[in-house]
């Protein structure tokens, strides 16, 4: 098989990618259905492809609590792990045996969403203590205006957190959005991590329709810059988002191993975000 070329540095673990079958169930309020199968052994051989050894794989938020396929690839194929989408009244049995086939969190998979969860409710509370005593952590995907209201109780609660996409900051005003801030102060306490991934969705999640022609790279570039400086590579991770849902004509997994190097140009610090990544997920 031929190998694309690989760069000093490069990504040993894909901390952000999914896997779906077309005849998988679809929730009713999905925002796109997308009509091919991207497996786990497509997902395997892009990585052989560009020398990259691990992935992580996000549970499909357009397919609610099923949960069904990641957990059978994660169960066969050791170099995965994922996250799943579940309902806060699921039993520690479940989780533990979850557990058992490579999952090491739970998804919050909250953008779009007019209105969120109460996440203090005693539901929620029982979940994230229940994450909290497996060792597992919390992903976050949500835009950035919105992530204050939950990380507030997800850092009450004690558990190890995840943050999605730079944070999805307000492409208008990145450095000034309640979430950016907010999840600045999130990693100053210890517990939580930064997703540099899916860069190109950060000129808003409905930009891949209204303006699919614009540039996916400026703003990803500039807030990559200062998280680099601000959290630092012990609190940074690195996804490619494959296969790039909604913008698969034009985002290739070469051209996020490009962006990433962009973003973060020297290899040392690439390396270390590495490291951060086998400890966090594979350790």
């Amino acid at each position: 098989m031929a190998s694309a070329t690989t760069f000093v540095g490069d990504p040993i673990v894909d901390c952000h990618a999914h896997i779906f079958l077309p005849d998988m169930p679809i929730s009713s309020g999905a925002w796109i259905r997308p009509d091919y199968a991207f497996t786990a052994d497509d997902l395997l051989a892009e990585l052989d492809r560009h020398g990259v050894h691990f992935a992580v794989i996000s549970a499909l938020s357009i397919s609610g609590h099923y949960n069904d396929y990641l957990i059978s690839e994660l169960r066969f194929h050791k170099r995965l792990r994922g996250t799943a989408i579940l309902t806060p009244d699921t039993e520690r049995y479940v989780l533990e045996r979850m557990k058992e086939d490579g999952v090491v969190g739970i998804r919050l998979q909250l953008a779009r969403q007019e209105k969120l969860a109460d996440f203090r409710s005693d539901e929620y509370r029982l979940l994230f203590r229940r994450v909290r005593d497996l060792g597992w952590h919390v992903h976050v995907a949500i835009e950035g205006p919105q992530l204050p209201a939950v990380l507030d109780p997800l850092l009450e609660s004690g558990v190890h957190v995840v943050v999605d996409h730079f944070g999805h900051p307000d492409p208008k005003a990145p450095f000034e959005c309640p979430g950016y801030r907010a999840m600045l102060e999130a990693v100053d306490k210890g517990r939580t991590w930064v997703k540099l991934s899916g860069g190109f969705r950060l000129p808003g999640t409905s930009a891949w329709r209204e303006d699919p022609d614009g540039d996916l790279e400026e703003l990803a570039q500039s807030v990559a810059e200062r998280l680099l400086g601000q959290v630092g590579t012990d609190r940074l991770l690195w996804g490619s988002d494959a296969p790039f849902v909604g913008y698969e004509s034009r985002v290739s997994y070469s051209d996020v191993l490009a962006s990433y190097r962009r973003w973060v140009p020297d290899e040392r610090k690439r390396e270390e975000i590495s490291r951060t990544a086998l400890k966090l997920y594979f350790s």
